[in-house]
Order: structure tokens, then C-alpha cells, then sequence
């Protein structure tokens, strides 16, 4: 088995001498799925652990709240006033509206769901709690797609006073960010404080299994914790609704990045000839993803398919510049958002709502400067 040492340098080789020709990237980054980052050490992540039922992050991820609030609304019928429909195509917008509407049965269906998957991910979060992964972890923020909504806070809010009602000494935080930002902004962590010299901002990349987002981030020039960090610019596309395969999400994403890197061009803003790029799945150090992709269309696991070429296909240059491209697991990308909020604690970790539940954990390095 290759060390990480052996896996940066075969990656460090193979974009050197790269089979389609193009000269060296600008930029030197860390091999990709890196544990040792400017400011964190990833101590874990896309960690699989199971129970006699399957993998346990199935039961706190956004398919589990939507399969309980259904389960309790067909238990409901007939028990009250209220004859809830289906909620299967109910926004989280229209579920946060019944919570503070008039009819007090249909609330009381969300709110009962909210209790049950609070409950859920209390339990899950004290699972990873007890790897060593995760020991001695002091505060667990909270992301992914169901954090952005009321419902979803409520959720993270309760799940925080059960694990103090167990006594642990453990904070739970919603994100910061808007997830649909931290995904991006989280990239700058990925490169080494050199790379942004010179340059105003760098294009990054989110990729989940409904939705890809595809933004600028800029961010002050000597901030390298990222709390001046914005995007500038943000594409959203739900793929999941098109059902098309990973070449043409592929394509669609190509397509994304070559308009933002225009926008950049016509405001005049410096880019940094590389994109930070968040996937799930188990990041190999050469680009290619081994395994937890499964909710992505198509096959984007196994050593025939390396995402990092894929994206050099289809953006080859920023500013006339060849591209790099460092690349990690999205729940890691989105946690590292929160680097500058986590200042305060040695230990912290990262959950991600979204179609499954992503997970990370890191160890905070050194203080900023």
C-alpha cells in the first residue's frame, strides 16, 4: 500500500508529464484528499460505520427526515382536523411556512418529525463521538442542504440539548455560512497561502449527488483563515432532475466554469490559475475517488476515471495559465469553512445534511498569525 508521501509524489509526477501535453500547472498544491492543510489536520472523514440496520449516517441524512415526516403524517390521518398530503414534493420552504402557519395538526406532524430525526442525529453524532477519530472533539458544526431551512435548525438545536442532556461536553452548531456558499468558500483551505499571491480570488467547485454549485470566491489580500472570504458569484444547477449521465454533468459543469472564468475576465478580476474542488466519496491522492460516490449519476468511482482530468478537459487554462486542481471530499470542503469560527478549540468536526450525511473531523495546527 502506497504511503501518502509515495501517493503526493506519483500524483506530483503524473500532472507533470501529462498524456494529453499541456505544460506543468502554475501552482504547486497538496496531493489530493490531504490530511495536513495550512490550518487543520484532517483527522477523518468519510467515515462508514454500521449497525445491524446499514450504514448509521443514513438515519440523520435529508432522504431519513423526508421518510419520517411521511411515516408520521400517515400515522396522523384520521387522529385530527388536519388531512396532510403527500409530502413527498413539499419544499422546505412550504414545511418551515406549516410550522408557523394556522393549521395546528400539520405542525405538529413536522414538529414530530423534527423530534424523531433530532433524536437520530444525536445518536449518530455520539457513534462518531466514540471513534478515535473523534475523541476529545469539543464542538460539531452542522451543514448540508436541510441546515438551510427552519426545520433543519430546529433539528440541529435539539440534537445539541440531547447531547448535553448525555453529558457530553460536546457543542453542536448550525453552519455559518449558507451551505450553498461553504462549499465553495471551504476550498481556500485546500491551497497553500502562496497561491492566492497576486491574485484576487479562484474558482471552486461543489459537487453533490442533487445539486452542483460552481462559484468565485474572492477573498483580502494576507487573509488566509478566510473570514473575509465571499463568493462573488455563485451557479446553481440541480442536476438530479435531469437524470443525465456524469459526462454530460460533466460537460454542464464545463460549461459553468468557462462562464465564470469570463465573468472574471470582464470585472477585471485576478483569478488564480487553479479550482478547489468538494466531492464525496474517499479522495485517492492522484484525483481519482475510491469509493462514497454512489449518489452521483453515473460511475465516478475506480482508477478509469480521474475527476481532476476531467476538469482539465474541460477548463485547460485561467488567464492563459494551466490549471491545477486540488480536490477533497465535499463534507471536508464545507466544515473547512468554519476554520476562522474554530479558533477557540483544538478539536472540532463537521456534519453534512444533504442526500447522505457527510462527516470530518480535524485538529487545529497552529494559531493565525
Amino acid at each position: 500500500m502506497l504511503s501518502e508521501v509515495d501517493v503526493a509524489a506519483r500524483a506530483a509526477k503524473r500532472i507533470a508529464h501529462d498524456n494529453n501535453g499541456r505544460d506543468a500547472p502554475a501552482v504547486a498544491l497538496p496531493y489530493h484528499g490531504a490530511a495536513d492543510l495550512p490550518h487543520v489536520h484532517v483527522d477523518s472523514y468519510n467515515l462508514e460505520l454500521r449497525d445491524a440496520e446499514g450504514f448509521i449516517g443514513d438515519k440523520a441524512s435529508g432522504r431519513a427526515f423526508r421518510k419520517l415526516l411521511e411515516e408520521i403524517r400517515k400515522d396522523a390521518k384520521g387522529t385530527t382536523e388536519t388531512d396532510m398530503a403527500s409530502t413527498h414534493d413539499m419544499s422546505k420552504s412550504e414545511l418551515d411556512a406549516i410550522l408557523t402557519g394556522d393549521d395546528l395538526g400539520a405542525a405538529a406532524i413536522v414538529q414530530g418529525a423534527i423530534e424523531e430525526f433530532a433524536q437520530n442525529l444525536a445518536a449518530v453524532s455520539q457513534r462518531f463521538l466514540r471513534q478515535q477519530s473523534w475523541k476529545d472533539v469539543q464542538r460539531i458544526v452542522v451543514g448540508g442542504g436541510l441546515r438551510r431551512s427552519r426545520i433543519g435548525e430546529i433539528a440541529i438545536l435539539r440534537a445539541a440539548t440531547l447531547l448535553r442532556q448525555a453529558d457530553l461536553n460536546v457543542d453542536m452548531w448550525p453552519l455559518g455560512h449558507h451551505p450553498d456558499e461553504a462549499g465553495l468558500l471551504g476550498g481556500l483551505q485546500l491551497l497553500a497561502p502562496e497561491v492566492m499571491r497576486g491574485h484576487d480570488g479562484f474558482v471552486a467547485i461543489d459537487i453533490g449527488g442533487t445539486n452542483l454549485r460552481c462559484g468565485i470566491v474572492t477573498i483580502r489580500r494576507k487573509d488566509r483563515l478566510g473570514d473575509s472570504a465571499k463568493v462573488e458569484r455563485l451557479l446553481h444547477w440541480r442536476h438530479r432532475d435531469e437524470r443525465l449521465g456524469r459526462e454530460a454533468v460533466l460537460d454542464h459543469l464545463g460549461g459553468m466554469m468557462r462562464e465564470l472564468t469570463a465573468r472574471a475576465e470582464k470585472k477585471k478580476l485576478r483569478l488564480a490559475p487553479v479550482i478547489a474542488v468538494g466531492c464525496p466519496g474517499l479522495i485517492a491522492g492522484d484525483g481519482w475517488i475510491k469509493r462514497g460516490a454512489q449518489n452521483l449519476p453515473g460511475n465516478w468511482e475506480g482508477e478509469d476515471f480521474n475527476l481532476t482530468d476531467a476538469l482539465h478537459e474541460r477548463l485547460p487554462r485561467i488567464a492563459g495559465r494551466s490549471i491545477s486542481v486540488a480536490l477533497h471530499n465535499d463534507a471536508v470542503v464545507q466544515g473547512l469553512s468554519e476554520v476562522f469560527r474554530m479558533r477557540d478549540v483544538k478539536r472540532w468536526a463537521a456534519l453534512t445534511i444533504g442526500t447522505g450525511l457527510g462527516n470530518a473531523s480535524y485538529t487545529n495546527v497552529k494559531k493565525a498569525e
